[in-house]
């Protein structure tokens, strides 16, 4: 059997990689929602390429109704070069973002693409520009842009270890996604039960107090609801805070 040597570069990189998925897992348990999750992506990202003499800047543009928007960024900086790239409607991230596929500007005053962008861009001191989407598997669309002073401001080495790191935040930012799914929908259900709760409860008190069936006290509640324009639950409470004084409804599945 052969001896593998691993070059200490190698495993340097291998290192980068595992820190770099520990502290994604991380950010997806501590992050409270997908903004603060992607801004602290785009710091990240930055961080892990900024070298002295060459400070990146980072960002990240996600397409909501087929609109681009600049939702997180490691400073003002890449914040405002995201949000001209969107006013622009084109430019290296949102072609990276369309194509689904890298895009590397290495020098921007070589670059004949996007004439309009690359000059305001340019402009603003910006020399090169790496743009990487994240593979969402259909359950959003974004990319990682990074912005470099520098011409040739980003490696070979530079392009594999953002797609790298690209391809496990896209793997932790769908974790993310699914986990702000449920909860929404947890939350939905438990908004369902109590309005259900407040309900039951003004019926039930409608027909003890005017002796009634249910259905005839529901349709009281609901002639209510439409002639004062106010949703059922809201009158529903108003019933049992004039009964009882009771404002705040409780169900036995609040948690």
């Amino acid at each position: 059997m052969k001896d593998h040597h691993i070059s200490p570069e190698g495993s340097r990189a291998a290192e980068s990689l595992a820190d770099t998925e520990l502290t994604l897992q991380e950010m997806v348990l501590q992050s409270p929602d997908i903004r603060d999750f992607l801004v602290e992506l785009a710091v990240l990202a930055a961080s892990r390429l900024s070298v002295p003499g060459n400070r990146i800047h980072g960002g990240v543009t996600v397409l909501r109704h087929k609109r681009p928007e600049a939702v997180a960024s490691s400073d003002a900086v890449a914040h405002a070069l995201d949000e001209m790239q969107n006013g622009f409607g084109d430019g290296p991230c949102l072609t990276a973002l369309r194509c689904k596929a890298t895009v590397l500007v290495p020098d921007l005053t070589a670059e004949r693409r996007w004439a309009p962008y690359v000059r305001t861009a340019a402009g603003k001191g910006v020399s090169s520009i790496l743009a990487v989407p994240l593979d969402l598997a259909g359950e959003a669309e974004a990319v990682l842009n990074l912005y470099s002073g520098c011409s040739n401001g980003f490696s070979g080495d530079d392009i594999g270890t953002v797609e790298a790191f690209a391809h496990q935040a896209a793997s932790s930012l769908r974790l993310v996604l699914r986990i702000t799914q449920l909860s929404e929908a947890r939350n939905d259900l438990a908004a369902a039960m109590q309005s259900r709760t407040v309900i039951d409860m003004a019926v039930g008190a409608i027909m003890a107090e005017n002796r009634c069936t249910r259905d005839t006290a529901f349709a009281i509640l609901t002639k209510a609801s439409s002639t004062r324009n106010t949703k059922l639950r809201d009158v529903a409470a108003s019933v049992i805070a004039s009964i009882s004084g009771e404002k705040q409804i409780s169900t036995h599945f609040d948690v």
